[in-house]
């Protein structure tokens, strides 16, 4: 048995001549919250594809629950809860026959049922809505009866594909709240997102693009690994503002959030020199400040400037 929750080791998956996953290897411990970050594209659905042995790799090992995935992936499957992305539930049963089928599914002894049905209602706040088809509750709604049928029979490892894409604000963090209680229980969570911001919640994060990772570690020792000092500056032109800085030989990267332009000057670089350039090149500079670098600041920076594009994962 491995000491580790999950384990890959050189997990790679090519379609043809794509490579999707490329030797991804890290360990996730018991009872922690790991993230698997980046774009559309990066390979995070593939990967958990594989975690939860849907897919098989087409070369690398991989371990989960002390399982090896790739020579037995049905015997993981007692162990884990896979919550795919897209709402895949039965639209034309209720909620609770949803959850009573999962419990029937996962072989939940009829003695322990009502306890875990009051906790998953308790938490998932749809108790009032158990009579409801599940095709006609919101999108938050689905994607807390899609998780609670997935806690159902207690999980060791939980894997979770986007699960606060297209959901409103208030849904979000109340599903972020069950994922951390169930991390206080005990659970081993594997979430993928492509929000940076989602991201700072977890334990550690691995940054993902094009397949490959880009860097491993907790958030906030990501964040302070990015060298030099962040400035934050708004101007009268942003777009106009970031292409002259991306120009300016005093400035690392630049970057536009919004209507602010991040800019990264590399260590024991004069910190007014933006400014200067952007008044020299006529652009009206209204408010400058150090700011401390974002998980998006590094990954940005990391691929070279490339944009992120939240959306659902290939």
């Amino acid at each position: 048995m491995s000491d580790f929750a999950a384990s890959l080791d050189g997990l790679t998956r090519r379609f043809g001549d794509i490579t999707a996953v490329d030797g991804l290897t890290f360990d996730v411990s018991p009872g922690e919250l790991f993230g698997i970050v980046g774009p559309d594209g990066a390979g995070k659905t593939t990967t958990l594809r594989m975690l939860a042995g849907v897919l098989r790799p087409t070369s690398g090992e991989v371990q989960v629950a002390g399982v090896d995935v790739r020579a037995d992936p049905e015997s993981v499957k007692p162990h884990i809860a896979y919550m795919a992305q897209r709402f895949g539930l039965y639209e034309d049963l209720t909620v609770a026959e949803n959850l009573a089928f999962y419990a029937d599914l996962y072989r939940v002894p009829k003695a322990e049922r009502p306890a875990r049905l009051e906790r998953l209602y308790e938490f998932s706040r749809l108790e009032e809505f158990q009579n409801r088809l599940a095709g006609n509750l919101s999108g938050g709604m689905k994607q807390k009866l899609s998780l609670s049928c997935c806690l159902v029979h207690h999980p060791q490892v939980l894997l979770l594909d986007e699960p606060t894409f297209g959901v409103d604000p208030i849904s979000r963090r109340e599903l972020w709240l069950i994922v951390h209680e169930m991390v206080a229980s005990g659970v081993t969570v594997l979430v993928s997102t492509a929000y940076l911001d989602e991201a700072e919640r977890c334990d550690r994060v691995v940054m993902m693009h094009d397949g490959r990772a880009l860097a491993l570690d907790r958030p906030v020792a990501l964040q302070a690994s990015l060298e030099g000092s962040m400035l934050s500056l708004r101007t009268d032109r942003p777009r106009e503002a970031r292409d002259l800085l991306r120009r300016s030989p005093s400035v690392g990267s630049a970057t536009l959030f919004g209507d602010v332009v991040h800019a990264l000057l590399p260590s024991g670089a004069d910190g007014d020199a933006p400014a200067r350039a952007l008044t020299e090149g006529g652009i009206a500079v209204l408010e400058v400040q150090t700011i401390e670098p974002s998980l998006e600041d590094l990954f940005i920076h990391l691929v070279g400037s490339e944009s992120l594009h939240d959306g659902p994962d290939a």
